[in-house]
């Protein structure tokens, strides 16, 4: 089993550690539609997809 040869200190062990907390998730105003949502990512909006201002897809409606 692996044993360390140095003791880390609780200061530079928890400075590791706070990495892991994310504040709140950073948001983005689409240029198109004007809504916000998570940056680099596609979202819905009035049954179309879009992603950085362009219509990715549009959701068909079965009737």
């Amino acid at each position: 089993m692996a044993h360390p040869k140095r003791k880390i200190s609780k200061t530079r062990r928890d400075k590791r550690r706070t990495h892991y907390k994310a504040s709140a998730p950073t948001l983005s105003i689409c240029p198109t539609t004007g809504e916000a949502h998570l940056r680099h990512r596609a979202h819905w909006s009035e049954g179309k997809l879009y992603y950085k201002g362009q219509v990715v897809m549009e959701k068909e409606i079965l009737a």
